[in-house]
């Protein structure tokens, strides 16, 4: 078996991995991902035990049990660039030997359901709905980063898409990955689907315009606009086509559900999102737990 090398795997002295400070034992097979680390707590609030909490830097997580469930929940802080170390050095926990630096024999699914806010993309889409992404679609590049990017995408959509945009040729070239469909199916009563859109930023990748012009001030008429046998685009947030993507290429489980705080072709923003989202957190935990 190929070692990996230290340079490649950092273990820090006390065997955890570099970022996350997480041990193997530490996680569970089910593991809710979030942006902002506060909600970890608001997460850990609803549970029956908590066993653990650890923090480095953004990347807060804690593992408990919920209904007799074990699930942890660990936060991403903002963006693809975050989400490429939390996916990368979860699945070594659960698939690298770190002692040995060899990939394990056997290998461990992990299921990541995403819990985060976005905004919408379409008039019809109220604030405080939770969106379930069908398709993410990654504007940010990463996945184009790692071999058999193709293989997991939906070249069809992307091709598609890209000649509906006239895509600026200079940007990242945008990836399709579906959610996994158990994941899917288990979460998606009471939810909106469509196409989640990663952008790679908050301001000019998502069609804002502060004090800088954008290169396409019709961006989100354009993406609204987009339909393919019977898809739309629902919405705009940070992470969800890193995790699909990487979750894919590693032989994981994943989903992700954001409610819907501001509508950005209405221009109205949620009143008190919190208790909404909270609504959504109870509703994905009561069904991980069946």
């Amino acid at each position: 078996m190929k070692q990996i090398q230290a340079s490649e795997l950092i273990v820090n002295p006390d065997g955890s991995i570099f970022h996350l400070h997480l041990k193997p034992e530490d996680i569970a097979d089910t593991i809710i991902l979030v942006g902002d680390q506060g909600r970890v707590d608001m997460i850990g609030g609803f549970f029956d035990e908590i066993e653990l909490t650890r923090q480095n830097r953004e990347f807060r997580s804690i593992t408990g049990t919920y209904k007799g469930k074990r699930i942890s929940v660990v936060s991403t802080g903002i963006g693809t660039d975050n989400i490429d170390i939390v996916i990368n050095e979860l699945d070594a926990l659960a698939n690298i030997d770190l002692e040995k630096r060899v990939v394990k024999d056997t290998h461990t699914q992990l299921s990541f359901v995403r819990i985060g806010t976005s905004g919408a993309l379409q008039k019809d889409i109220p604030v405080d709905t939770p969106v379930i992404s069908e398709i993410a679609c990654g504007f940010d590049g990463l996945l184009n980063f790692y071999a058999d990017r193709d293989k997991i995408s939906n070249l069809v959509m992307e091709n598609s898409f890209l000649e509906h945009m006239n895509y600026y040729k200079k940007l990242a070239v945008p990836y399709f990955v579906d959610a996994d469909p158990d994941l899917y199916s288990i979460l998606k009563p009471g939810c909106t689907n469509g196409i989640t859109i990663s952008a790679p930023g908050f301001y000019g990748p998502q069609g804002r315009v502060l004090r800088l012009d954008i290169k396409d001030p019709d961006v989100n008429d354009k993406i609204s606009d987009f339909k393919l046998n019977g898809h739309r685009f629902t919405n705009y947030e940070m992470e969800c086509s890193a995790i699909y993507g990487l979750s894919k290429l590693l032989g994981h489980r994943a989903v992700t559900i954001c409610n819907i705080i501001a509508n950005r072709m209405r221009g109205e923003y949620s009143k008190d999102y919190k208790e909404g989202l909270k609504k959504t957190i109870t509703n994905v935990l009561d069904r991980l737990s069946y």
